[in-house]
């Protein structure tokens, strides 16, 4: 499975907001977003024209992807289920998404980044109801309790994260404990619930052309 492997500030300054790959760089003065507002590229600065309906389209639905970190083909399959369940097709898509278990020890605050997240659940650091889970892209559900294995509480990264996690808001769909090293879904994400940089009806109606 191919994956972007370059700087990832260079995504953020392409797309124009804070995608939060960097992880706690990106709440510092030192975001590249903050420091160059321009988009990368030499000719960046000449480029001019107006961007079509589709290229509208297409931005909304790379910065969405690149938010969550995915590839093309695991976006569009996620976009696939979120289009055959019932309700809105934007708000199922985004709900899924946050649904992995990469994302969820994101926001719980066990990582930096989403990137970060991805490589420690597949190294084995977490447990879901009390099973350890080294998938990625694990649904979690309303219910679901995540916790760092007790053999990995005093690992570096882990251990820095959960300390400065504390400074981070938690998603009220969330409830961490610190001290335990674990949080609880409450629920699944309503719309109001997610803070993602995107309108998600563009991005439906680009799969959907």
């Amino acid at each position: 499975m191919s994956r972007y492997t370059g700087p990832v500030c260079r995504l953020c300054r392409a797309e124009g907001v804070k995608l939060f790959l960097k992880g706690d760089r990106c709440y510092t003065e030192k975001c590249s977003i903050a420091r160059r507002e321009t988009k990368p590229g030499k000719s960046a600065s000449s480029r001019r024209g107006k961007v079509s309906e589709y290229g509208i389209r297409l931005r909304e639905k790379q910065k969405l992807r690149r938010f969550y970190g995915m590839n093309e083909s695991q976006f569009r399959r996620y976009f696939g289920w979120a289009n055959r369940m019932a309700g809105q097709t934007g708000h199922n898509f985004l709900q899924l998404l946050e649904q992995r278990l990469d994302n969820v020890v994101y926001r719980l605050g066990f990582a930096s980044s989403r990137n970060q997240a991805r490589q420690l659940v597949m190294h084995g650091h977490f447990l879901v109801d009390g099973k350890k889970v080294d998938i990625p892209s694990f649904f979690v559900k309303s219910g679901h309790l995540i916790s760092v294995i007790e053999g990995s509480r005093e690992v570096p990264v882990i251990k820095e994260n959960v300390e400065v996690a504390g400074s981070r808001t938690i998603p009220e769909w969330l409830e961490a404990n610190s001290e335990k090293m674990e949080g609880k879904v409450l629920s699944l994400p309503t719309r109001e619930q997610i803070d993602v940089p995107v309108n998600e009806q563009l991005v439906v109606e680009f799969y959907a052309r």
